[in-house]
């Protein structure tokens, strides 16, 4: 925000920011954006407006534009409904459906397109005298998938939940048998942390959040013994393969029998050598695989297109150049570059590997999804949505014409966090994006809930704005930045019906009036976090069971928050102050914490939920939440042992080990995934929660009205 003796931004420059869709105040206060701000952000927008006069010039250019386009880049309609049009009495329409089938609209219908028309992708032309027009045609379902019924599962992050088969972290075998084992418990879902490709660079960013493509997962995952090409090694290359699966043995043994932290790049460092054994193998046994196998990875190519192309070719050139493309050669920083189509012909072996890498990642993870519903699971793998990508990854790479430059993603000042957030993600141009027929953002959805039977959205809310700050500013200087939230919902439910997955976004944080129940409206489930639910339009009492709104994924913490034992301990307050992160002195924050669980406890007496000489228990919190009516009830996996530990910390960096941390006991002893099956805890949860699955969902209501708890990447 802008300093309090700084000059409000000339009338033109408002004008102009808000043509654009950028919020110009930013409520609570209606604290007006600072000048700064708005020419930056309009400048990441394409539009020059240094100036009073640059900015009346570019205002009157956009009016104009706007006065003489005959239709709006995209148009969206939703099935079943007639949707209206601003347009001449005399236009002709001609709708070109996916499949290439023309419907010509009689003239009478130049104010709307009819309600019959198909979901889809298609083309709109209009006509009118001298003037043609063509825009993308969005058809959309009016709502998302439902669910199959209400159910239980768990939460975990993949690469902190180890076998004794892993290669030092959780990877794509280990999910199938996690699956099959929580499917045996009744379990309907297993939402897992994004699986997204990670930026090459050494040492890597362990945050999930920060990935370098959201479009394609990280081979790091793989499990490397169960690619086909395992059984073709021989001789000097089996040799060396057993070698390194001797040291992924050691490596692996240093996490769960010494105590250590997960290390990704070790871990990457040995399986990328192995698989490229593989790869060697792949290529010279082709004609054994048979015609089956060669046209399923043609398939795949195919299907992937062009993305594909360039996700495999900048990993080519980073494996050359470093992981960050703004300091490569000048010729190779954008995709279309010629200098770049030769640089990829001298690659052409490397390329062909990260090409094969994806189609590897893409097989193991459709078998995990195979064995989540022949486990019985209804739903099975949720997967996750970041909500952007690495500045200099491969996805800001290939995209960066979509991608609004010199700009971060973050969020406002907020009661959690007075200096607001600056993620260091690039965001969506919302116009270029426009121009696309939104086709960027209907890749993601469809790649992401490809083995999904839900998918979850982190900060959903960014359908609908984004806090955009430019680089160099504090996150106090951001601005909103709308996005056409309909066009966005649009893609959203078409892609969606045609995965047949269910949608949970993420709306924890700063969240504007009537977004949760326009979400609410389109089916997409929100997140409710036990701590959180209170009735804070009244005096801020526990919100009773009764009164959660049935659309939701109900949990006890997240990724960011402090686990279920650590709260229940006092450990949480105990932590932030060894690592100075608390605000306020350490005897205020615990005498805080325990008044919290003491009205808790109290609470679950009242219900019947917890006896009176019992003490609070996470059993018993989670029997608070199998008592409401929320779709999906989410058990932390790290819970069933009593893990006390966040596996995020926001707020540091170096000074906690982030994303790195095995699932462990009280402890802190690591278990592996056989132990958690063995654990205790785990049948008296299955067995309280299993009636979750049994009891109708309840009838959609109201949202109540939510605070503003800490949201996004870290």
């Amino acid at each position: 925000m802008p300093a309090q003796d700084a000059p409000p931004p000339p009338p033109e420059l408002v004008a102009l920011a808000q043509a654009h869709g950028v919020d110009t105040r930013h409520a609570p206060g209606g604290v007006p954006a600072g000048a700064r701000t708005l020419v930056a952000v309009l400048a990441a927008l394409g539009v020059a407006a240094a100036t009073p006069d640059a900015a009346r010039e570019a205002l009157a250019r956009h009016r104009a534009e706007q006065r003489a386009r005959l239709l709006p880049p995209t148009v969206v309609a939703r099935a079943g409904r007639r949707t209206a049009l601003d347009l001449p009495a005399d236009t002709r329409l001609t709708v070109v459906l996916e499949d290439g089938e023309r419907w010509r609209l009689p003239r009478g219908h130049a104010h709307w397109l009819p309600a019959d028309l198909p979901p889809g992708r298609h083309t709109l032309h209009a006509e009118v005298l001298d003037r043609t027009a063509t825009a993308h045609l969005i058809v959309a379902p009016d709502r998302l998938p439902a669910l199959p019924g209400r159910s239980w599962g768990f939460l975990a992050q993949l690469y902190s939940v180890l076998s004794d088969r892993s290669w030092g972290m959780g990877d794509l075998a280990d999910l199938a048998d996690l699956a099959t084992w929580a499917g045996s418990l009744g379990a309907g879902f297993l939402q897992i942390n994004p699986l997204h490709a990670g930026l090459p660079a050494t040492p890597s960013d362990p945050s999930p959040y920060r990935p370098s493509s959201r479009r394609f997962a990280d081979p790091v995952h793989l499990r490397v013994e169960e690619v086909p090409e395992y059984a073709y090694l021989a001789g000097g290359r089996r040799a060396e393969a057993d070698e390194l699966l001797g040291r992924a043995a050691r490596l692996r043994a240093e996490v769960l029998e010494h105590d250590g932290l997960i290390d990704r790049d070790e871990v990457w460092a040995l399986k990328r050598r192995a698989l490229e054994l593989l790869h060697d193998a792949y290529r010279e046994h082709a004609d054994e695989h048979g015609a089956v196998r060669t046209a399923a990875f043609e398939a795949y190519r195919a299907r992937e297109g062009e993305w594909l192309e360039r996700y495999a070719v900048w990993n080519a050139l980073a494996e050359r150049h470093g992981a960050d493309h703004h300091h490569w050669p000048k010729g190779l920083r954008h995709p279309d570059s010629p200098h770049v189509r030769h640089e990829a012909a001298e690659l052409a072996d490397r390329v062909a590997f990260h090409r094969w890498l994806a189609w590897q990642v893409d097989r193991q993870l459709g078998r995990a999804q195979q064995a989540a519903r022949t486990a019985g699971m209804p739903v099975g793998l949720v997967h996750d949505l970041a909500v952007g990508v690495h500045p200099d990854g491969a996805d800001a790479w290939a995209l960066q014409d979509v991608l609004a430059g010199g700009i971060s993603v973050g969020a406002p000042p907020d009661a959690f966090n007075a200096h607001g957030q600056d993620w260091g993600l690039p965001p969506w141009r919302p116009d270029v994006l426009a121009a696309a027929g939104y086709a960027p953002f209907a890749e993601l959805i469809r790649s992401a809930a490809r083995h999904a039977g839900a998918l979850r959205i982190d900060h959903v809310m960014g359908l609908f704005r984004l806090w955009w700050v430019p680089v160099g500013h504090a996150p106090t200087e951001g601005v909103y930045v709308r996005y056409d939230a309909e066009a966005m919902l649009a893609v959203l439910a078409l892609e969606a019906h045609r995965a047949d997955a269910a949608v949970v976004g993420e709306d924890l944080g700063t969240v504007e009036p009537g977004v949760r129940e326009e979400l609410a409206a389109r089916g997409v489930l929100g997140t409710s976090v036990l701590w959180f639910e209170r009735d804070w339009q009244g005096k801020g009492e526990i919100l009773p069971p009764g009164r959660w709104r049935p659309g939701s994924l109900a949990t006890l913490t997240t990724h960011d928050l402090p686990s279920t034992a650590a709260r229940l301990s006092g450990e949480h307050v105990e932590l932030r102050h060894r690592l100075g992160l608390l605000v306020r002195p350490l005897g205020e924050e615990q005498a805080e914490a325990a008044a919290e669980l003491a009205e808790w406890r109290a609470e679950l007496v009242r219900l019947g939920l917890l006896a009176g000489d019992e003490p609070l228990s996470a059993a018993a919190l989670y029997r608070f939440l199998a008592d409401t009516p929320a779709e999906l009830v989410g058990v932390w996996l790290p819970d069933v042992v009593g893990d006390p530990r966040p596996q995020n910390l926001p707020g540091t960096w170096d000074q906690y080990p982030n994303w790195r941390l095995p699932v462990a006991d009280g402890s802190g002893r690591p278990v592996t995934l056989d132990g958690l099956a063995a654990a205790p805890a785990v049948r008296t949860l299955a067995d309280l929660l299993r009636p979750v699955a049994a009891r109708p969902p309840a009838p959609p209501g109201p949202a109540p009205e939510r605070p503003t708890p800490p949201s996004g990447p870290a």
